[in-house]
């Protein structure tokens, strides 16, 4: 008799909180929503974020806050989501590339495991890099350029935004699909690595597309292809990577939404439904493409799959670049 009444207490118990879960998921978003940017202002990833705030806010009915913390490559931001937040979908992280599958093979230690403790909802990019030089370089395209980079390699260095960073590992990935040994110059910033590339202080580099299409356009750099599978509406003469000849080469620098491990499954529905929604809408998708990245989105163990393969093949990229946190 005392076994059923104790289980009768558990049951109760147990109905009592599955219908007090219920009621909060129910009732989600029901206060402000923070949205943690692991960069400083002003970069492609804020923009992300400032251009999804109001449709978010629209959407789900509550003010959604962009909070800036950068530092220690996208570190210190994630790891706030990761250890500090409450698992409770009321603080959503702006998850790159970097931090998520990159630096635990940068850095000696890491303050948060991105595949413990973070959990998808959802990837909301793809930006193609441009493989670019000065004209002075002499090239125009792939294949001159591995021909004369084995001739004379200590002429084509690549500049990069840092140890580890997209335009880092791209040049690492084409070297080895090449078979050609670049020399990296790693800078502090994607900003002054372009601009020394535009200035003629060094000739290569592996650049987010938008961002180098000014210089392009004006004829001040040579685009020689793009890292990514199809050729990109705003370059639509330059090649792939596999056109240009190294076939089955593809990088790009991605981004998606993700939450502290153990938000509750309907939360990360609610999210995750919300923000396919937003990228449905074609007035919203004109304005996210003109960031330079096509429309990804989908379901989050899609993106969660691709934060898996991304941490296993471009955690060999790092090992074997021999790279280090600057």
């Amino acid at each position: 008799m005392r076994s059923v009444t104790r289980l009768s207490k558990l049951l109760a118990s147990s109905l009592a909180l599955f219908a007090f879960v219920a009621q909060a998921q129910t009732a989600y978003p029901s206060h402000p929503i923070r949205f943690v940017v692991p960069y400083p202002p002003g970069g492609p990833t804020d923009l992300m974020a400032r251009l999804l705030q109001p449709e978010m806010q629209s959407r789900l009915g509550q003010t959604v806050l962009v909070e800036n913390k950068g530092g220690a490559g996208g570190n210190l931001g994630s790891a706030e989501v990761a250890k500090q937040a409450p698992a409770d979908g009321y603080t959503l992280l702006l998850a790159a590339s970097g931090p998520m599958a990159v630096n635990a093979s940068l850095y000696k230690s890491m303050p948060f495991n991105a595949l413990n403790d973070l959990v998808p909802v959802i990837q909301i990019s793809s930006f193609p890099l441009l493989f670019e030089v000065h004209p002075s370089a002499g090239v125009k395209t792939v294949k001159e350029f591995i021909t004369q980079a084995r001739l004379r390699p200590a002429d084509f260095s690549f500049a990069s935004a840092g140890n580890g960073t997209p335009q880092h590992l791209a040049g690492e990935i084409f070297g080895k699909a090449a078979g050609v040994k670049l020399s990296h110059i790693p800078y502090r910033g994607a900003g002054p690595a372009l601009n020394d590339l535009v200035g003629g202080q060094v000739k290569v580099m592996f650049d987010v597309l938008g961002s180098s299409l000014q210089f392009v356009k004006t004829e001040r750099l040579v685009p020689l292809a793009v890292t990514s599978s199809v050729r990109s509406p705003a370059l639509p003469h330059v090649p792939t990577m596999a056109e240009a000849g190294l076939p089955g080469f593809e990088t790009t620098a991605w981004h998606g939404i993700a939450v502290r491990a153990g938000t509750p499954e309907p939360i990360i529905a609610k999210l995750n439904t919300t923000l396919n929604a937003i990228f449905k809408d074609p007035v919203f998708r004109k304005k996210w493409e003109e960031l330079g990245t096509p429309v990804v989105a989908g379901s989050a163990e899609q993106f969660g799959q691709l934060i898996r393969a991304e941490s296993v093949r471009l955690g060999q990229v790092v090992r074997d670049s021999g790279a280090t946190a600057d």
